[in-house]
């Protein structure tokens, strides 16, 4: 792959163009992807903004509002990486209830958030309705790979040393999940665009594979 190194800006400008582009017709899917510590989260937010100044509806919704019940989370003990990995998530629940109704054919009526993972209680949110040429920005880990119906998807790419530096301390138990994530998915090679962001203020494109379809 070949590194080229970008601003932040150009990162968010390319993302929002990636977006802008799509046919305005029908409700989209993107993805940001990425472990804690490369902020997923914060680079979806500064999508909003743009894709609204360019004249596309947004709906921003985080995987971590997703997430499965405690008692079944932590079924095999709280730090356990394997169930991280496999558990944590409800993919059933964010295809039921986000990405299918902004798929093909879909509603647009969605659920913004299920669960409240530190109280550990249903949200109790209401169902909105998403307008037609909506682009939904989902953000969250570990997302790739795992059978979600997604139309684009960008991936934040660290080196594990990186990693391990950035996570704390009281989250290093999950960092076993993350190398197994870059083993088993390889979602530097399966992301439609992959930014390195080893240092967050001097990302880098990485040229290659699926990326440079964007």
């Amino acid at each position: 792959m070949v590194v080229q190194p970008v601003s932040p800006q150009v990162v968010v400008d390319l993302l929002v163009d990636l977006a802008a582009s799509l046919e305005p017709g029908r409700r989209w899917r993107i993805v940001i992807d990425g472990a804690p510590p490369t902020r997923p989260g914060a680079l979806a937010d500064a999508l909003v903004g743009p894709l609204r100044a360019a004249g596309r509806p947004v709906v921003r919704i985080s995987a971590g509002d997703f997430l499965r019940p405690a008692s079944l989370r932590w079924e095999h003990g709280r730090e356990d990486p394997d169930a991280f990995y496999d558990d944590w998530l409800d993919l059933d629940a964010l295809t039921r209830e986000v990405l299918t109704p902004f798929g093909p054919g879909g509603t647009g009526r969605y659920l913004p958030s299920l669960r409240d993972p530190v109280r550990d209680r249903s949200t109790r949110a209401a169902r909105l309705q998403a307008p037609a040429g909506a682009v939904l920005v989902l953000d969250g880990s570990l997302l790739l790979g795992r059978g979600l119906d997604l139309d684009r998807t960008a991936h934040l790419a660290v080196r594990p040393a990186t990693l391990a530096r950035r996570t704390l301390a009281h989250e290093r138990w999950t960092l076993p999940a993350f190398a197994r994530y870059a083993a088993e998915v390889d979602p530097e090679r399966g992301a439609d665009v992959v930014i390195r962001v080893d240092d967050p203020r001097h990302p880098a494109l990485l040229r290659g594979g699926t990326a440079d379809r964007a």
